[in-house]
């Protein structure tokens, strides 16, 4: 795999900025980028040392001068972010665009944010272009190795993923003997694995499958499902048997510390 970017010069004539969110891929990203800028509309930690620039969504023709000013050309977009709350007083024009979009499914507005920042002439770049050691490759099991069991219940839970992606619902789904025990909605993959740890022992016939992936049509660049430490301790503490995921388009944070939890746990994480 190509390895992370590096450079000794001190100053690159092309930079990437990273839009930050929450999370440990923003500081993934920048240590493995040359000098790059480091963009944060919330409240967030910033690595030691970068360069950052404070931004509000009311003023992205503000950010857009900024961002030009010191050569970048690329941004990469990581962490989780919330849909963000504006005001309508302070918006300028490109902030209008995106305001428009905010009653949108996710990718419909994650569409409309590539859209403004391509019509400034940045690049998108995904957190796996950048780091590609991210993600899986086909074949990976960590953990045992899965049951018939296991199979028919990713299988299924898989399907039911697939049927609602059209509706941009969400990325993630739990089956379990058959069953489906859960379907990751707005609030996210956390939510569901509580809710899902919440099922009485008599409706489960198996252990259960989380499968996670994107939706059909999903811009990767920008909207990679993401996986981590947390999420396995999550599974585990719903009772979930194992993870299945699609090779090379989920990321694996942290792949090390996951890998060491799916053993501990008696579980499985495949990648197909």
């Amino acid at each position: 795999m190509t390895p992370p970017e590096r450079h000794t010069d001190r100053r690159p004539v092309k930079r990437t900025a990273i839009i930050a969110g929450s999370g440990s891929l923003p500081a993934t990203l920048a240590n493995a980028l040359v000098h790059p800028v480091y963009v944060t509309f919330s409240d967030i930690p910033v690595p030691e040392g970068a360069e950052h620039v404070t931004a509000r969504v009311e003023k992205l023709g503000k950010l857009f001068k900024e961002l030009k000013a010191r050569d970048v050309v690329a941004v990469s977009f990581a962490g989780a972010m919330a849909r963000p709350k504006i005001n309508p007083v302070l918006m300028d024009r490109h902030a209008v665009k995106l305001a428009m979009s905010l009653g949108k499914g996710d990718d419909g507005l994650l569409r409309e944010v590539i859209a403004v920042f391509e019509s400034q002439g940045f690049m998108i770049r995904s957190a796996t272009e950048i780091c590609p050691d991210l993600v899986l490759e086909k074949g990976t099991l960590w953990g045992r190795k899965p049951t018939a069991q296991d199979e028919a219940d990713a299988a299924r839970a898989k399907a039911v993923l697939d049927a609602l992606s059209p509706l941009d619902v969400g990325q993630g789904a739990v089956c379990a003997g058959g069953q489906m025990l859960g379907i990751e909605t707005v609030q996210g993959t956390d939510a569901m694995l509580a809710y899902v740890a919440q099922t009485p022992n008599p409706l489960r016939r198996a252990p259960g499958v989380f499968v996670k992936g994107p939706k059909r049509g999903q811009d990767l660049r920008i909207d990679m499902p993401t996986i981590g430490p947390d999420t396995i301790t999550a599974a585990r503490t719903a009772g979930i048997g194992g993870i299945v995921i699609p090779a090379g388009q989920v990321i694996v944070l942290e792949a090390d510390a996951v890998k060491a939890r799916i053993a501990e746990a008696g579980m499985f994480l495949k990648a197909l």
